[in-house]
């Protein structure tokens, strides 16, 4: 058997693996902070799935029978063991009901209440992993195994062995609060996932929600007009309206209702990207 026979085949089992892996499993980057890790009480409604829409755990849930880098069918929480309902969840469910029948749709969600944006540089995270010196925060840093963008990272490289990244969904700013850097906090972050996961940043959008708004009394507010600047430092990057969106009494976080409202907004932005 020749060189050249078995160099032929191998490249034939080769691209039809990466083109049956890639064309019909779309996977999406979830990360941030609390609102992103949901905050919102799991209805039964919320618990009722249908199966194209999956979830790669981010932890091991020995509450929730679910181990770390698995695939499971996406029911809430998708973040941690007992977090509540998230951006992710709607969003997902709204793509699938979109998308054609042959399209899955994968979540992979890292968040982390409390956090700073640079918690998820690679290159600076050390120096926020004890924004608050409290086991609540630190436990979860943990639990990430002491570097959540890492975390993350190695998450979705195992996605990718079955499917195509297609988009990055970002919510956090409360702990950034006004502060006027942050755009280029998170163009850093994108910037570094396009090239550690082999994207091309003109392929895979970042969809940023806003904080609770001014007109609802949020308390973090202001960060919305900061947030309103990421495409000017992002080509590829949206920013998605919370407006109107209902929210909890703490006026920092949405609830269930909210979370709802606000994941289908995620969605439909990218399904109108994904038209184009």
């Amino acid at each position: 058997m020749s060189f050249r026979f078995l160099l032929v085949v191998f490249l034939v089992l080769t691209n039809s693996t990466i083109f049956s892996q890639s064309q019909n499993v779309h996977i999406y980057i979830c990360f941030g902070q609390s609102n992103m890790e949901g905050q919102g009480k799991i209805e039964t409604k919320d618990t009722i799935i249908d199966n194209r829409f999956q979830m790669v755990q981010t932890i091991d849930c020995p509450n929730l029978g679910r181990k770390k880098g698995n695939f499971y069918p996406a029911i809430p929480p998708l973040a941690q063991c007992y977090t509540g309902l998230s951006p992710a969840d709607y969003f997902g469910r709204t793509m699938i009901q979109k998308l054609p029948d042959s399209i899955t749709v994968v979540v992979i969600n890292v968040a982390v209440g409390g956090c700073d944006i640079r918690l998820f540089d690679k290159d600076l995270y050390t120096n926020y992993t004890k924004t608050y010196n409290e086991s609540w925060f630190l436990d979860k840093i943990k639990n990430y195994s002491g570097n959540p963008y890492l975390h993350l990272i190695e998450l979705t490289k195992i996605a990718q062995q079955k499917g195509v990244v297609k988009g990055i969904l970002l919510h956090q700013g409360e702990t950034n609060n006004g502060d006027i850097n942050w755009p280029t906090y998170v163009k850093t972050i994108y910037n570094n996932v396009i090239t550690d996961l082999s994207l091309d940043a003109n392929l895979v959008p970042l969809l940023a929600g806003e904080v609770v708004h001014k007109d609802q009394g949020g308390k973090c507010a202001e960060m919305n007009s900061i947030i309103a600047t990421l495409p000017k430092f992002i080509d590829n990057a949206y920013v998605i309206s919370s407006n109107g969106c209902a929210i909890k009494d703490d006026k920092i976080h949405f609830n269930a209702k909210g979370y709802r409202e606000l994941g289908k907004r995620y969605a439909l932005k990218m399904l109108a990207l994904l038209e184009n």
